[in-house]
């Protein structure tokens, strides 16, 4: 040992192009699966398998399983980015000149996603994965954006003051639940939605109307 330290070769810019594309490709990848999983699971439910995801996404099903190794991954993966993607669309809502319109727009889209994500939740809790961990800090970030919402809407007078985020997730559980059951979950759940958004209205103030709900995933 003569004391000398060798140092790593420096990547060249050629070398450091070619890493950031394959980093580029596998980030398109990953989106291409994911938006595909998405599109699946809707059509066909949660039990359809990661083969029918890698052909609606074309790639190999080796490309699927590098990103996501099994299909609870995929599913988690796919949870974890439906919440982060109502918290992109709550924060964004954050700027709106209407805070109560924000509000209750937010609080439908909520309500047409609740059937996928529970979807998701039960095919993953049946596998033994614990769905409050993976969730737990979307979750938080979600709460707190809806936050925001509220607290837009209350200061414009617009939503009644003694409503807090605790409230409207109990409200919005309920109302996905009583649709989930419901014959004519659809109409079931448009109609809880203007009773809600009734009672979240203070004293006097105009009545809100509640638009027509969407559908969202097929179970297993």
């Amino acid at each position: 040992m003569n004391g000398v330290v060798k140092k790593e070769p420096v990547p060249s810019p050629a070398d450091r192009s070619a890493t950031d594309d394959l980093r580029a490709d596998a980030r398109r990848n990953r989106c291409r699966i994911l938006e595909a999983a998405e599109s699946v699971f809707t059509s066909k439910g949660t039990a359809a398998s990661t083969e029918e995801v890698a052909a609606a996404a074309g790639v190999g099903i080796g490309t699927v399983f590098r990103h996501f190794p099994t299909k609870n991954a995929l599913l988690e993966a796919l949870l974890v980015s439906k919440l982060r993607r109502l918290v992109d669309e709550a924060e964004a809502l954050c700027s709106s000149e209407d805070p109560r319109a924000a509000l209750f727009a937010f609080f439908t889209h909520m309500l047409e996603q609740s059937s996928s994500k529970k979807a998701y939740s039960d095919a993953l809790a049946a596998a033994g994965v614990d769905v409050r961990g993976a969730t737990l800090e979307t979750k938080k970030a979600l709460g707190g954006a809806i936050g925001k919402l509220l607290a837009s809407a209350q200061r414009a007078g617009t939503v009644r003051k003694d409503v807090g985020v605790a409230e409207l997730m109990a409200l919005m559980a309920g109302a996905s639940h009583a649709a989930e059951h419901a014959t004519n979950s659809r109409e079931v759940a448009t109609r809880a939605l203007a009773i809600i958004f009734d009672g979240l209205r203070p004293e006097g103030a105009a009545r809100p109307r509640a638009r027509r709900v969407g559908v969202g995933v097929k179970r297993a």
